[in-house]
């Protein structure tokens, strides 16, 4: 005998395991299923009642739709209200069953009593497949004109749902909307409105139209501010805020782009904001759309400022939830109106030591899109300070972004260095490897710091050596400026107190292979910078090496044991002089003074981004930062392409073992590659393989080596043999944009190897359209068999957001079927956003005509 709904729900909740309600419900559904077959009429209406309670306790219900149908054709109101809830429950838009009802919704619309067409209308506006919708569509409209508010709310709903399915429909029910507004009917309006931003949600165009209700939405937001307490719409002193929600919401999407709109609701937004109060919820959520309309229509300036002074009082809450809500919208509007911003600085600044850390990371991201020129030195030392005491999971991202606000905006080359220096000391690891580059970049091209720098990097170095960027950026200055270091006798040094500092840095723990190559490229400058009566020492410290297990160290060690034990004097002071300021391609050349943007040029400093350490260029290490992208990375791109060993993409510089004819077997000899191109009487490095596809080969084959007297001086001269020509401006073959995906763009400038048709030169400029910056960016290339490539260092690994900087990389192809077959290549970013690591790639198939 089946129960009454209330003893299976008192049932079910006096059972103790899974398994006893289980076998409660399979008793109940057996004599439910019973019921149905012996068609007893008058439990019905019970039956569906138990099979929606079973149906949300996650059992199967299959078996009971056709009984919802028998009951939405039942004369009993009670029946059709209990037959139509299962209709929505049980069966949704997908199910061929929902067929069998169109004929009942139908009839229901036309039914005399309100009460059933409510029925039918909200049946239809949960459930209704594009079919139905289409079919009942004229209903619908008809219904949107009747003399009863109850049916026209209903009705204005079950439109939004007809227009969602079948939008071709959308033109029949526009002229319905605009007399609904002329509605005194609270929910009449609510349903309107709605129905508005969907059609306008649907086809953009429509909001020409609508934008004739303009006056008549302000008069309605109007009364709705101005009239006196009504208790059917009134909810914490506020008269309906879900309309007045509603209709700020519509004059929002009405006013954005359009002058004349925007005049005719700016005095209404100045009443409800100073109207509001923001004591309670119900306040704070209409001043809260007030706000989000006044920044997105074409309001006044003084207007603006009353919305964001709205949200400052939001920041005083206590509320996290509306704390939050104020400084997310605060960081979208803070491009259109800094200035005013910029006067709730210190409270956002407060933010950041909110206990809780949703607060923390919005503060912190809304912090860094108000720093300027004007209040860098203040903003920087709030986030150094906030660093000290960060989350482990913040302080990566908090140190990226203080050295790019500090290269963007530094007042002057001294505080800058200052400044990163004092990043360096207290992030330790979490600096980024092009921090490195980009300091030793700045030092370099800025002779009046040079002094102060290697005395205050070397001071740092006698309190920490663990800090490896640190340490990295100390030895690099000291090999190329120490003789500043120690001719002003400020600190009372001599050389050999420089060499055992060095020697003490390559024997601590904390050292990383990186930092060693650093030591051994400061070692052999110091040959040059002091007196010969040292160079006993250097051989004594660099020998070591000599037989290290890793081969750039190895390679590193011969080359410049050679340069020391063998080279005579006069072309070793040539080939160690101090190196002139890195070039800096025009549009990265920053004026402290007067505070222009700018950005590190590409391959500018030691190891743009990478790891390695630099070498005697003193710009150009052994490594590349492309390297770290790891082999494997690699490997794919061949296969996408199904290319051999000849197609790897190439993301690391050549070796100067390699470059200059040494092949890529580790060094025994005491002398390199170096030591063949010098003259030293050493024996002959082994050729490197034909199949490789060497570098030389690459760029047009034998270019002879550069004579010590060359204008370029030393090894700098040598790095004409791989670096590339500049990019001309205006070449005949035209750019292209090789990816554009979720705000992140490539575009590839053209142009071509003097000479050489089927050498192509390619400039590649990454910018970032999106909220957020791209971090450990990492850009690979790979071509088919027939084709090479070599990827040059690029400028950065951290790609600024809203395009406020680029990042770009130098390239050369060589099409050995040039003319014949087209040139392809396979594309694959890495880079990390916030934590998380992401992916993406890109296949290229048409380039430009020429290339």
């Amino acid at each position: 005998m089946s129960v009454r709904l209330r003893e299976l729900i008192k049932a079910v909740r006096q059972c103790k395991t899974a398994a006893e309600e289980r076998e409660i419900i399979a008793k109940e559904c057996a004599n439910i299923r019973t019921s149905f077959k012996q068609e007893e009429v008058q439990h019905r209406h019970r039956n569906i009642a138990k099979l929606l309670f079973i149906h949300m306790l996650g059992h199967n219900t299959q078996f009971g739709q056709m009984e919802c149908m028998k009951l939405i054709v039942s004369p009993s109101f009670g029946d059709k209200r209990m037959g139509y809830l299962g209709l929505m429950l049980l069966l949704d838009e997908r199910q061929d069953v929902l067929m069998l009802v169109t004929n009942s919704l139908q009839t229901d619309l036309n039914h005399p009593n309100q009460y059933v067409v409510g029925l039918a209308l909200c049946s239809l506006a949960n459930i209704s497949s594009p079919s139905i919708a289409r079919d009942l569509s004229s209903d619908v409209i008809k219904l949107l004109g009747s003399p009863n508010p109850y049916i026209k709310k209903k009705a204005a709903l079950c439109a939004i749902r007809v227009v969602r399915k079948v939008p071709e429909l959308m033109e029949q029910f526009i002229p319905k909307v605009r007399p609904l507004l002329a509605e005194r009917n609270h929910g009449v309006l609510i349903t309107a409105i709605a129905l508005m931003i969907e059609l306008c949600d649907i086809e953009p165009n429509n909001i020409n139209y609508f934008r004739k209700t303009v006056p008549h939405l302000v008069k309605i937001l109007k009364n709705l501010v101005l009239s006196p307490y009504v208790p059917e719409h009134d909810i914490n002193g506020v008269t309906d805020p879900f309309l007045q929600v509603k209709v700020l919401r519509l004059l929002r999407i009405l006013g954005k782009g359009d002058a004349a709109a925007s005049d005719a609701m700016n005095d209404i937004l100045a009443q409800v904001a100073t109207n509001t109060e923001n004591v309670r919820n119900v306040g704070n959520a209409i001043l809260y759309e007030c706000v989000q309309t006044i920044m997105s229509i074409e309001s006044e300036g003084g207007l603006r400022v009353l919305a964001i002074n709205i949200l400052g009082r939001f920041l005083l809450q206590r509320d996290n939830n509306i704390r939050y809500v104020a400084l997310n919208t605060l960081q979208r509007v803070v491009e259109r109106d800094q200035q005013a911003v910029q006067r709730h600085r210190s409270t956002v600044l407060d933010c950041l030591k909110d206990p809780d850390i949703a607060i923390r990371k919005r503060a912190l991201d809304l912090t860094y899109a108000l720093v300027n020129h004007s209040n860098v030195k203040v903003m920087v030392k709030e986030l150094i300070q906030f660093l000290r005491t960060a989350d482990l999971e913040f302080r990566e991202d908090i140190t990226a972004k203080i050295c790019l606000l500090t290269d963007k905006y530094a007042p002057s080359p001294k505080w800058h260095v200052d400044t990163i220096m004092k990043v360096m000391a207290m992030a330790g690891h979490y600096v980024q490897n092009d921090v490195v580059a980009k300091t030793v970049h700045l030092i370099s091209r800025t002779p009046d710091l040079q002094n102060y720098a290697v005395h205050k990097l070397y001071t740092c170095l006698t309190v920490d050596i663990f800090k490896q960027p640190l340490v990295q950026t100390a030895v690099w200055t000291i090999g190329e400026f120490g003789d500043l270091l120690v001719s002003s006798g400020k600190l009372d040094l001599t050389p050999r107190d420089l060499i055992q500092l060095l020697d003490t840095i390559v024997k601590h723990p904390a050292t990383t292979l990186p930092t060693k190559q650093y030591v051994l490229s400061a070692l052999v400058k110091f040959s040059d910078r002091f007196n010969n009566e040292i160079n006993s020492d250097l051989v004594a410290e660099i020998n070591p090496f000599r037989q290290s297990l890793a081969l750039e160290l190895q390679q590193r060690a011969n080359e410049y044991f050679s340069i020391i034990d063998a080279l005579e004097a006069d072309k070793r002071a040539k080939l160690l002089e101090h190196i002139p300021p890195l070039e800096v391609q025009e549009e990265d050349q920053r004026d402290y003074q007067e505070g222009e943007e700018g950005s590190e040029g590409a391959g500018a400093g030691p190891a743009s981004s990478g790891e390695s350490a630099p070498s005697l260029l003193g710009g150009i290490g052994s490594e590349s930062s492309g390297s770290s992208s790891g082999s494997s990375a690699g490997t794919n791109l061949l296969d996408l392409l199904g290319g051999g060993p000849s197609s790897a993409p190439s993301s690391a510089a050549p070796s100067l073992n390699d470059l200059l004819g040494g092949g890529s077997a580790p060094v025994a000899a005491p002398a390199g590659g170096l030591g063949g191109l010098l003259g030293l009487n050493t024996p002959s490095p082994a050729p490197a393989p034909a199949a490789g596809g060497s570098l030389l080969e690459l760029l047009g084959g034998s270019s002879p080596a550069p004579s010590l007297g060359s204008p370029a001086g030393g090894l700098g001269g040598l790095g004409g043999l791989v670096s590339p020509s500049p990019l001309g401006g205006g070449g005949a073959i035209p750019p292209m944009v090789a990816f554009s995906k979720n705000g992140v763009q490539i575009k590839f400038d053209f142009a071509k190897q003097p000479g050489q048709n089927n050498v192509t030169l390619i400039n590649a400029t990454i910018t970032n359209a999106t909220p957020v910056v791209l971090n450990n960016f990492v850009f690979q290339a790979a071509v088919p068999p027939y084709m090479k490539i070599q990827l040059n260092p690029p400028s950065g690994n951290i790609v600024p957001p809203n395009n406020g900087g680029v990042v770009t990389q130098q390239m050369r192809i060589l099409n050995a079927n040039y003319g014949e077959k087209p040139p392809a290549m396979k594309l694959k970013l890495d880079f990390v956003v916030n934590g998380q690591s992401y992916s993406d790639e890109a296949t290229l198939t048409t380039f430009p005509p020429g290339v």
